[in-house]
């Protein structure tokens, strides 16, 4: 899309050693083609044993097949962007477009008010005009808390943005800041000592009023808007608030040196029960109308609450795609990667973000919607198409709202209540054709798809320093439930008319449908997962062989197509700075998530689809769950704690592949011999057996209070034990 050039603001490289890589996966795919052959002609005879079971490998194993072949639209020709900020202020200076800063949270007792005001914090102090940045909090569960912490903020803001402009402070986070003394200049060592006793002071006050569930009395006068709150107010019932905290046109409204303070705006959108509310995507679509009466800017970044910015220069990395004159007319949005700052070193959940950052959404031209951590041209959130006649956003900014002189705070605040009632939508395209998409637990890749179906391109940018940071979740359960939920939702769109080989067939690249399928297709590949990590240990047990003897001249095919699979695997994630030990959690945990968070997700949908269930949307906590399972975090000690179902399926698999394991070792003793047509069911047992070690740590070992209960570990033993007796008869 962008070359290098003189007038350029970003240029666009293809990655170097592709034709190595293409001549190893043209192998492997040759690979895969034999084992199907291999398969399809020694299927065993009617009524021989293992026949049915074989059969099941070989339809297991095509699936397999299929989504590796997906998977190489990450792979195939991998692209990295480059920016050129220099040139960017060379040619605009300060004359920038204005900016609308999303900021949505739901629940002050999973989402921390302190949590909340840190990511509003680093917002405010981008390295951008300040009279150019509108900040929007969208306050879901209608929490004095959160207003409360905000009010908070409107002081402190003042010293910090002065403070982090002063002295070049990243990140502009002030408790990821503060909680780093590595990043502290001595030179301004006093300064920052100061500023830091002011965050913290300010950091005691919420989290007492956050401790005691309600506000300190007396400060419920220092502001207007604690009127809106009563007895009454629940967080599914209630009015509409919207608040002006700061007005950035308002000539007081300046830091500690007189310079403007950006326009800071809390709100929460009207709901009532017998009004449907969409979730996140209604509180985007509310955001959207409200800014378009406060501020109207021409570029939309939303982000999570937990997702602080972890560079200043984001919002003017973004400016060099949109306002690049080659190519920025057509650019829809730009997303910038996940990243988290609370990973232990060792990376126990398998946290596969970063092989998605570096690998699979940097090898796409164009880029999936992930739902925070992205800027929006607001035309192409609003459902419009490209069209070769849209104009640069630098011949826009003469359209952005200029507020007439009769238009206070109060008038402004009373015009956007009634775009953020609950009845504003009826009738109307909102959370159809216009603004986020409704219906889906996966409303981002959803509305990120229409607008590419629009005619509008993407990027993805994953610059260094990483543009935004966030919390991962901090326990298993907590984990599984956030996968399970993003893979329901990814199956229903590819079950819906949303899905790319359709919706988007003729539109958009197949290299960009095939990307959305190998993350819509999470949930049915659950299924020859479960069938892969079960059946062929039980074959084990009864003596069945699944795969060619060692004198075979079949095995060294599934052997090169193992051991080249995995090798590959591990080069990525050492190429993405992953340690051997990190890369083998992710094993573990793409094992977990498969087997568990997937295979619920797909009973969910299928449920749902026969009319017995519906969707429901969890927030995924944003703390740990107490300090000692922070402690054990740090330790790398894997949290299970609950008696959820998920932790069942896992502890009776891996109950089920030891007792296999163990038996096979034995029989092959006591007969004084091993069938080597059965050495890679061992292996592959073997294997399993070595993943799952820390579930059988959690079962037996552990004393603490994350291990698994005694009860479920019963349970799983009671239920592998009685599988392994079945398949003896």
């Amino acid at each position: 899309m962008g070359g290098e050039g003189e007038g350029r603001l970003f240029e666009t490289r293809v990655r170097s050693g592709r034709t190595w890589y293409k001549l190893y996966a043209a192998s492997v795919c040759g690979g895969v083609c034999l084992t199907w052959v291999y398969r399809a002609t020694n299927i065993p005879e009617i009524g021989e044993n293992g026949r049915w079971a074989w059969m099941g490998m070989l339809v297991a194993e095509l699936c397999f097949g299929f989504y590796w072949v997906l998977t190489q639209s990450f792979r195939w020709c991998p692209i990295y962007h480059r920016t050129f900020k220099e040139r960017l202020s060379q040619k605009y200076g300060n004359e920038l477009p204005p900016v609308d800063i999303f900021v949505c949270t739901a629940d002050p007792t999973i989402e921390p008010p302190v949590l909340v005001m840190n990511t509003v914090l680093s917002v405010m102090a981008y390295d951008y005009p300040p009279e150019k940045l509108s900040i929007y909090v969208s306050d879901d569960g209608a929490s004095e808390l959160t207003f409360c912490a905000l009010l908070e903020a409107t002081d402190f803001v003042r010293h910090w943005i002065s403070f982090c402009k002063r002295f070049n402070v990243e990140p502009r986070s002030p408790s990821a800041y503060f909680s780093s003394p590595e990043l502290h200049d001595l030179r301004y060592a006093s300064e920052s000592d100061r500023i830091k006793e002011m965050y913290y002071a300010m950091e005691d006050r919420i989290k007492v009023a956050t401790n005691f569930d309600r506000v300190a009395s007396g400060v419920n006068n220092q502001h207007k808007g604690f009127s809106e709150w009563n007895s009454q107010i629940t967080p599914g019932n209630h009015q509409a608030i919207v608040q002006i905290l700061i007005d950035g046109r308002d000539q007081n409204a300046t830091d500690i040196e007189g310079n403007t303070l950006p326009t800071l705006v809390y709100l929460s959108r009207e709901k009532r029960p017998q009004y449907p509310h969409n979730f996140k995507a209604g509180a985007l679509n509310a955001l959207i109308r409200v800014s378009s009466e406060i501020s109207n800017s021409p570029v939309i970044l939303n982000v999570d609450c937990d997702m602080y910015s972890n560079s200043s220069e984001s919002v003017k990395n973004a400016m060099c795609f949109f306002l690049d004159e080659q190519s920025g007319q057509q650019i829809g949005y730009v997303q910038f990667p996940q990243n988290f700052n609370n990973l232990d070193k060792n990376n126990i959940y398998g946290d596969y973000i970063s092989i998605i950052n570096e690998v699979e959404m940097a090898g796409l031209g164009d880029s999936i919607y992930l739902g925070t951590g992205c800027f929006h041209r607001r035309e192409s959130l609003c459902g419009h198409k490209y069209s070769e006649h849209c104009r640069m956003l630098r011949d826009m900014w003469n359209q952005v709202k200029m507020r007439k002189p009769e238009e206070s705070t109060s008038f402004l605040e009373e015009r956007a209540r009634d775009l953020a009632s609950c009845t504003y939508e009826q009738n109307t395209n909102w959370g159809k054709d216009i603004g986020i998409k409704y219906g889906c637990l996966v409303e981002d890749v959803v509305t990120g798809l229409s607008i590419q179906m629009n005619g509008w391109r993407s990027i993805y940018y994953n610059p260094s320093p990483k543009g935004f940071l966030g919390i991962s979740p901090t326990t298993l359960s907590q984990l599984l439930v956030q996968h399970k939920r993003w893979s329901e939702g990814l199956f229903q769109t590819f079950l819906s008319k949303y899905c790319p080989f359709l919706y988007g067939y003729g539109k958009i690249e197949l290299r960009l449908q095939m990307s959305y399928a190998t993350y819509m297709l999470w949930a049915p590949m659950s299924l020859p997962t479960l069938y892969y990590v079960t059946i062929p240990s039980l074959c084990l047990l009864k003596g069945i062989p699944l795969y060619p003897r060692i004198s075979s001249s079949w095995f060294p095919v599934f052997v090169y197509v193992i051991i080249g699979t995995q090798a590959y695997s591990l080069g990525e994630a050492l190429w993405c700075q992953q340690s051997f030990r990190s890369w083998w959690n992710m094993q573990r945990m793409r094992l977990m998530r498969r087997t568990c968070s997937y295979f619920f997700s797909l009973l969910e949908t299928t449920m749902q689809s026969l009319g017995l269930g519906k969707s429901s949307f969890d927030i995924t906590a944003k703390i740990a769950a107490d300090h000692e399972a922070l402690e054990r975090l740090k330790k790398g000690v894997m949290e299970f704690g609950s008696s959820s179902p998920m932790f069942s399926v896992l502890a009776a698999i891996a109950m089920l592949n030891l007792l296999c394991l163990v038996a096979s070792v034995i029989m092959a003793v006591v007969r004084e011999g091993f069938k080597d047509q059965l050495a890679l069911q061992f292996l592959l047992c073997g294997m399993l057996v070595m993943l799952n070690l820390p579930i059988y740590h959690g079962m037996f070992l552990r004393k603490d209070r994350g291990r698994l209960p005694t009860f479920l570990a019963l349970e799983s033993c009671l239920i592998a034990a009685l599988a392994c007796l079945l398949s003896l008869y």
